[in-house]
């Protein structure tokens, strides 16, 4: 049995010196790690057309301390590119953790314990995706010429791991308004075609995909009881609005913020067994938690509003991502087709800055109403119990007040990821501001606030 030795990670997780000197072996974080190997070696390969080589380098680094070793010791994972699958092998006993790719959707986690025959249990969607329009941006990819001498220094500097963070890793940067791209930078190995994982700012998406359903009478932000795991007469959880969900205000159990979501996102459990089993601990709408499960809910209240799985997961596609040109663009889902939009969605920078424009437009493309007219607004509008400290919180955007930042506008909502994704929506100036990245994490920050200030002072 391929045994990992994990004293060192669970001495810190714990804070037991003593444990360091015992071998320890853990199989289900194992099995979990396993998972997350496999998962990022899947996206990577099939959403971003990335090497293993890159997918080690850059998506494997730099996150979860408390993977890393493990990870040093984890069999290699498996790439069977003929089949679009990925397995990474961690005991005697079990099964390899398998992940399978579907067109549209991506990666899925299968379960611990599954064998590659259960894929065909797995969810598959069989829609038409768009051609590329052949025309100008943003329905297109054509651009002309980027002229802004002052503005391509600065987004070249975002690339020297210096200038707006010291040891961060930018892969992209975009800057652009509804109507021409003003600047645009990628690392080598990186291209507007290149998808890498969103993390968080799959959430601001999240938002995007219900405001639609807002727009076509699907879901109702103030109703209650949006979840059918919820809907047991005498089930206190049912009082939990959409937007309480939405504002980051369920009342829901976490046990810190972020509420580390591992057994979903690399175990393969189901996020309704996952997320809708947590109990209150906060009447709902009262306290400010930021919380992955109340993203995850969000969107299994969409689900349980169409009522059809398969028409629930071709939704977001028809209605939103490929009506404004978000073709590069995967949703990843759990294996019983629940979209996972609190982080595992798989974009590239160009596609991000179509979902800014959207926003700039109050919902318009081309002529067609997406979102509600007033959708900006609504998110933007600060939670009725927001955090602490730092930014503020609208549904599923970050807000700066100027108060605490008086050097960016006012009106400014911000889409934020692990690993410094960022999408700045600045509706005053009518920009919109694209920075993806592979920081790590617990060494450096990439200084979004002083990056913006610099970007809006060269387009002045």
């Amino acid at each position: 049995m391929k045994t990992i030795l994990l004293a060192a990670v669970l001495g810190a997780l714990l804070s037991v010196p003593a444990l360091a000197q015992n071998p320890i072996t853990d199989n289900h974080l194992n099995a979990q790690v396993a998972g997350y190997k496999a998962a990022f070696t899947c996206s990577g390969v099939f959403n971003g057309g990335k090497s293993v080589e890159q997918i080690n380098r850059e998506e494997l680094k730099g996150i979860y301390p408390a993977y890393r070793e493990a990870l040093a010791s984890m069999a290699d994972a498996v790439v069977d590119r003929d089949e679009k699958y990925v397995s990474v092998s961690y005991s005697d006993v079990m099964p390899p953790r398998f992940v399978v790719w579907r067109d549209h959707l991506g990666c899925v986690q299968m379960p611990i314990g599954s064998t590659l025959a259960d894929r065909e249990h797995m969810p598959v969607i069989d829609i038409e995706k768009p051609m590329a329009a052949d025309a100008n941006w943003p329905i297109g990819n054509e651009v002309g010429g980027v002229d802004n001498a002052k503005l391509n220094e600065i987004i070249h500097n975002a690339f020297d791991s210096e200038t707006y963070g010291k040891g961060t890793y930018t892969t992209a940067v975009l800057v652009t308004t509804p109507d021409r791209l003003l600047g645009e930078e990628y690392r080598d190995g990186f291209d507007m075609h290149t998808s890498h994982r969103t993390w968080s700012v799959a959430k601001s998406i999240a938002a995007t995909v219900i405001g639609a359903a807002v727009d076509d009478g699907i879901v109702d932000v103030k109703a209650e009881n949006q979840v059918p795991e919820w809907q047991r007469p005498g089930d206190p959880r049912g009082k939990i609005t959409l937007e309480n969900l939405l504002n980051m205000g369920s009342g829901l159990h976490h046990r810190r913020a972020g509420n580390r979501t591992d057994d979903v996102y690399f175990g393969g459990a189901l996020m309704s067994d996952k997320a809708a089993g947590i109990s209150l601990e906060a009447k709902p709408g009262t306290r400010w938690k930021y919380a992955n499960n109340d993203t995850m809910l969000a969107v299994r209240s969409l689900r349980a509003a169409i009522g059809d799985r398969q028409a629930y997961m071709e939704y977001p596609f028809k209605e939103v991502l490929y009506k404004i040109g978000m073709l590069d663009t995967k949703l990843e889902t759990d294996w019983d087709g629940n979209f996972i939009m609190s982080s595992q969605v798989w974009t590239t920078a160009r596609d991000l800055g179509r979902l800014g424009i959207l926003h700039l437009n109050r919902g318009m493309w081309q002529g067609e109403r997406i979102l509600p007219e007033n959708w900006l607004e609504y998110v933007s509008t600060p939670a009725k119990s927001e955090p602490s400290r730092g930014a503020g919180y609208g549904a599923q955007w970050w807000l700066y007040p100027q108060s605490k930042y008086p050097e960016l506008p006012a009106d400014m909502i911000v889409a934020n990821g692990n690993r410094g994704q960022r999408i700045m929506v600045i509706p005053d100036r009518n920009i919109v501001i694209v920075r993806r990245g592979h920081d790590d994490s617990s060494v450096a920050s990439f200084d979004i606030v002083a990056f913006t200030r610099d970007v809006l002072a060269a387009l002045e």
